[in-house]
C-alpha cells in the first residue's frame, strides 16, 4: 500500500507467448465455441489448460524477477485507520441524526404502539411489544423539536423502523423513517453544528459527522437520556 492506504501493484507478470492458448479465443473466456466443452463444460478442467498452467509456473524467471520482488517487498506499507467510533445514524422527518452504537439494544420493524391515558401530549407516544415486553415508546422528533414534525397520533402509525435503546437501566424506543449503521467514524472527524441546524438540536448534539454525500447531527447520549427520563418522570 501507498502512503494514501491504497494497495500499490505488484509487478507485472508476462505469460509467454505459447502460453495464452484457447481458453481466450474459443474456450470460455473468449467466444465459446470450443467443442471440448461439451465435454470438460470449463476450461479449467481441461488438460490443455491444466498443461498451461505447469508451464507457465515451471517457466525460467526473469532476470530482473528478484530485484523487482525485493524492491516491492522493501516500500513502506501504511494500513488505512480504522475509526474508533461507532455511531447508528437515523432519520427523523427528514433530519439525520446519531447515537452511540453501544447505547442500542434492537432495530425492530413497525408494530402498533399504544397510547396511555392521560399521556397523549407531549414526548410519550405509548407502548409496544418487543419481544414480549412492553416497552415507553417517546418521540425523539418532539423532543429535538424538529420542524413539521406530524403529530404524536399520526406518528404511532406512521413509520418504519422501532429503535430500541438501553441507558441507565431504562430500556426505551422511538420510531424513526429510516436507519443505517453501524457507522465508524474518529471523534477528531467530528464538526462544529451548522447555523441550519433545528434550533433544539445544538442542546444534545456534539457536532456533525460526514457520511454519504451529507451529515447528520451527533447527538451526546448522555444529555438526551437525561432529558428524556426527566420527562418520563
Amino acid at each position: 500500500m501507498n502512503h494514501s492506504g491504497s494497495v500499490l501493484p505488484g509487478p507485472t507478470v508476462e505469460v509467454p507467448a505459447d502460453v495464452a492458448h484457447c481458453w481466450a479465443n474459443s474456450g470460455v473466456y473468449g467466444d465459446g465455441s470450443c467443442a471440448e466443452l461439451q465435454k470438460f463444460v470449463h476450461c479449467r478442467n481441461c488438460p490443455i489448460y491444466s498443461a498451461a498452467g505447469v508451464r507457465l509456473i515451471d517457466r525460467p524467471l526473469a532476470l530482473d524477477y528478484r530485484q523487482e520482488w525485493t524492491q516491492y517487498f522493501a516500500q513502506e506499507k501504511r494500513f488505512p485507520e480504522t475509526g474508533n467510533a461507532s455511531a447508528i445514524l437515523f432519520q427523523i422527518h427528514g433530519e439525520w441524526l446519531a447515537l452511540p452504537t453501544h447505547s442500542f439494544q434492537e432495530v425492530a420493524e413497525k408494530r402498533p404502539i399504544h397510547s396511555l391515558p392521560h399521556r397523549r401530549a407531549g414526548i410519550v407516544l405509548g407502548l409496544a411489544n418487543v419481544r414480549g415486553e412492553l416497552v415507553i415508546c417517546v418521540s425523539l422528533g418532539h423532543l429535538l423539536k424538529i420542524e413539521r414534525l406530524v403529530p404524536p397520533a399520526s406518528l404511532r402509525a406512521n413509520y418504519h423502523r422501532l429503535l430500541v435503546v438501553y441507558w441507565n437501566s431504562v430500556r426505551l424506543a422511538f420510531p424513526v423513517d429510516e436507519v443505517h449503521g453501524p457507522h465508524r467514524f474518529h471523534p477528531h472527524e467530528v464538526k462544529s453544528l451548522p447555523s441550519t441546524v433545528t434550533p433544539a438540536i445544538p442542546c444534545y448534539a456534539q457536532g456533525v459527522i460526514e457520511w454519504q454525500n451529507g451529515t447528520a447531527g451527533l447527538l451526546d447520549a448522555g444529555l438526551l437520556f437525561a432529558d428524556l427520563h426527566r420527562n418520563l418522570a
